[in-house]
């Protein structure tokens, strides 16, 4: 099979590259130049896609002994991830841009080029499992369920492929746990063995998510308000500088009435309102998801399952519902455990648990509005 094997420059890429080339596969890697400014986008372990990272990926590739390329998609990047993201800040949700570069950059705009150049997959370092099922009418379909390593799987963030992206899609590591994969580096003489995993978001390589935002969207001043008594408590500059959940940094100049810590419990970027409260506004029990994406059997219509809202937050169960609105289908779900802090914009990823085989990703979509435990009460 003809591979194309996505290369970021960590240890997770160079062994899912090299794991490829052990099958037998015949496999080229590709780096994807993210950023117009390169040479800014790393910083220790925040970051990607800085000529450091496209030397250390090439340096695998040559070890390997496959050919190397890099391809430039920083246009595309910018217009569907990080433009995505301030979009998303800027209407007071909390997107993941994690979720958007899978579905828009590494599983669609790669794929497609790959595709056409005559590939049959691509292969990434992600920690998730494909395996494949015959449903009811005797059709094949490839299916994506979590990885062994439970601390690393990426299932959530893979929730966003459709099922025509994992029919072409290979994670060589999903079998794995960590250790094993930097001990796998390390035998095989790869430099990145010990390199630190990146985190936070990679295009914001200093962290400072708010200075980002305000320095793209500008001051947009609202007011901050009472949860419970609609009084008005200060102003802000920007909606994009807060999230559901938030407690520091609110900029009160007094302390709730009974002392305890106020929250972030609902934005409205339309009035510029942010509303504050206490913990209890925080909890919610159900919600509305729409732009999904449906993995499964498509007669499925309503079942019971699991429902994770961050990359790494609890999973709960949960009855979902799929509903066809005014704008398209949505997920409707009831929770059987409450949860804390759920933002529009975040991800329902659904999963259907398997003791035996690893919990199966039914599909995923965009939080839009929760319906809060206080308010329901």
């Amino acid at each position: 099979m003809k591979v194309l094997a996505a290369m970021s420059g960590g240890v997770d890429s160079a062994v899912a590259a090299a794991r490829a080339v052990a099958a037998g596969h015949e496999v080229i890697g590709v780096h994807l130049a993210l950023s117009t400014n390169p040479a800014t986008l790393r910083t220790g372990s925040r970051g990607c896609c800085s000529r450091e990272d496209a030397g250390d990926a090439r340096r695998v590739a040559d070890m390997l002994g496959i050919p190397f390329y890099v391809w430039d998609f920083a246009e595309r990047f910018r217009e569907d991830v990080i433009d995505d993201f301030v979009a998303s800040y800027a209407a007071g949700e909390t997107p993941n841009p994690c979720l958007r570069c899978n579905e828009k950059i590494k599983f669609e705009a790669l794929l497609e080029r790959g595709i056409e150049m005559g590939y049959d997959a691509v292969a990434t370092g992600h920690y998730a499992r494909l395996a494949r099922e015959v449903d009811a009418d005797g059709a094949t379909r490839t299916v994506l369920r979590r990885a062994v390593d439970e601390a690393k799987d990426q299932s959530y963030v893979l929730g966003v492929l459709t099922p025509e992206q994992l029919e072409h899609s290979m994670f060589p590591l999903g079998d794995s746990l960590k250790p094993d994969v930097r001990a796998e580096a390390e035998a095989a003489g790869f430099t990145v063995a010990s390199k630190p995993d990146s985190h936070d978001i990679c295009f914001i390589p200093s962290g400072d998510t708010q200075a980002f935002l305000g320095a793209k969207i500008g001051l947009r001043p609202g007011a901050m308000v009472d949860a419970s008594t609609g009084e008005e408590l200060g102003t802000h500059d920007g909606v994009h500088g807060f999230t559901i959940g938030q407690r520091k940094g609110l900029g009160l100049e007094r302390p709730a009435p009974d002392g305890k810590p106020r929250y972030v419990t609902s934005i409205d970027a339309e009035s510029g309102t942010v509303t504050v409260g206490g913990s209890e506004h925080l909890t919610v029990d159900g919600l509305v998801a729409d732009r999904p994406y449906w993995l499964a059997d498509d007669a499925i219509r309503e079942t019971d399952c699991e429902v994770q809202v961050r990359a790494h937050g609890n999973v709960v169960p949960a009855r979902l519902v799929r509903v066809d609105g005014a704008e398209g289908e949505e997920f409707h779900l009831d929770l059987g455990e409450p949860l804390r802090g759920v933002a529009p914009g975040q991800a329902a990823v659904i999963y259907l648990p398997d003791a035996d085989h690893g919990d199966r990703v039914l599909g995923s979509a965009t939080i839009r509005d929760t319906r809060s435990v206080a308010v329901s009460a």
